[in-house]
């Protein structure tokens, strides 16, 4: 249950924290603290850092330009960079390194990983995520993108949706529709297609705390070398499922980080509006450190697996469903401690519209009630609380699948 330190891995633990002394300001106190232009900036040069020093990619091949790290460098670098209030990366490398660059390792032909991931790592490509549709969202098997070869072309035509940094991306990797003859899960092929064509058009979606992280991406005889199909065709199913859990798999060491830290604002938000000592405040803040804690148990179980060479897997929902449904809970308690300051909030809005807010953020209505509404949307994005539920009740528990309608 407890990732084991070596003295040699806590050796290393200081080489990250020199590391951090030297890159960061004597007054850093965590990204929540920047905002607009000085946001970008600091992400901007900080990237930088990363890719020279090895840390942008860490757990990748040094012939591709990663780190390579052992797994268990690799956590220490994620729990330090967590506790410091730095990001591993900028917007889109989540998509890019995290999930596509771990992904092409283990499924990409050598062609492609020479070609892609040293791109990926300079940032001339940037990546977004094409998963979901119009009919197609929690029911990933249903989807309908069209692709028909063409000599040695894929010729794409459909549409994606929820596409989150779609409009700051270069390139989408996508699942198609390669074969409609057979079982939906068999029909599918992941595909890597270049966004700067013709025939590709982005929509960003309005929502509810007025950003636009998401987009609608629309394919319109959008074409594809055949060489950019990723682990052959119709097999993109078993690479869109292994490609979910990289998603899920690095939350397992810094989530929990994260949540603790925003747990110690709830509670110095409660101090500050003067109802920490309200029994039923009280209770519902006992709650909540309870689930934080269980959270970090759920965190260092997955990290035991990880450090014994286990691939996330579908085990990968449980925590996905856990820390999603929580912080539905945790932010309704902030917005009940505000009172009707959060009708009206005001301050920095939160930089990120996934999780908590970043470290170092302001403890001000602005952040937790933008926080609160983007916590609706985690019970929803990369895999809806239902849809984990089934997840863990028939692979990972073995029960019964959910009867289909006719």
């Amino acid at each position: 249950m407890r990732p084991t330190y070596t003295p040699e891995a806590e050796a290393y633990r200081e080489k990250v924290q020199a590391f951090l002394a030297e890159k960061l300001p004597a007054s850093w106190k965590g990204i929540g603290g920047l905002d607009g232009q000085e946001l970008e900036t600091f992400i901007a040069q900080w990237r930088v850092h990363l890719a020279q020093s090895g840390y942008l990619a860490p757990g990748w091949p040094t012939a591709y330009g990663g780190g390579g790290l052992s797994a268990l460098e690799q956590v220490i670098v994620a729990e330090e960079f967590t506790r410091a209030g730095v990001p591993t990366g900028a917007m889109n490398d989540v998509f890019g390194i995290q999930m596509l660059g771990n992904t092409l390792l283990l499924f990409g032909s050598e062609e492609q990983k020479r070609y892609y991931l040293p791109r990926i790592i300079a940032g001339d490509d940037i990546w977004c995520q094409g998963y979901s549709e119009p009919n197609a969202g929690s029911d990933l098997s249903n989807i309908g993108l069209k692709a028909e070869l063409d000599g040695d072309e894929w010729v794409l035509n459909g549409q994606k949706i929820w596409t989150s940094a779609g409009h700051l991306a270069t390139h989408i990797f996508t699942l198609a529709r390669t074969d409609a003859t057979v079982a939906k899960h068999k029909g599918i092929s992941f595909m890597l297609v270049d966004m700067r064509q013709p025939g590709i058009e982005v929509r960003p979606i309005k929502m509810i705390s007025g950003e636009s992280e998401f987009n609608e991406v629309f394919y319109t005889d959008v074409r594809v070398p055949k060489d950019n199909v990723v682990g052959g065709v119709n097999n993109g199913w078993a690479i869109a499922m292994a490609l979910l859990g990289f998603e899920r798999g690095e939350a397992a060491a810094t989530g929990p980080i994260r949540y603790e830290a925003e747990f110690d604002r709830l509670v110095a938000l409660a101090t500050e509006r003067g109802v920490i000592n309200d029994p039923r405040i009280r209770q519902r803040l006992a709650w909540c450190y309870t689930k934080v804690q269980i959270m970090k148990y759920l965190g260092r179980r997955t990290l035991t697996k990880f450090l014994a060479g286990h691939h996330p897997g579908p085990d990968g929902a449980v925590s996905k469903l856990y820390w999603s449904e929580y912080h539905t809970k945790s932010t309704e308690l902030a917005i009940d401690i505000m009172g009707m300051d959060a009708m009206i909030p005001v301050g920095r809005k939160p930089s990120t519209a996934f999780q908590t807010d970043d470290p170092g953020a302001a403890n001000s209505s602005m952040s937790w009630a933008m926080t609160f509404l983007n916590a609706r949307a985690g019970t929803i994005y990369a895999g809806s609380s239902q849809i984990q539920r089934n997840i863990i009740g028939e692979m990972v528990l073995g029960l019964p699948k959910e009867p289909k309608p006719n």
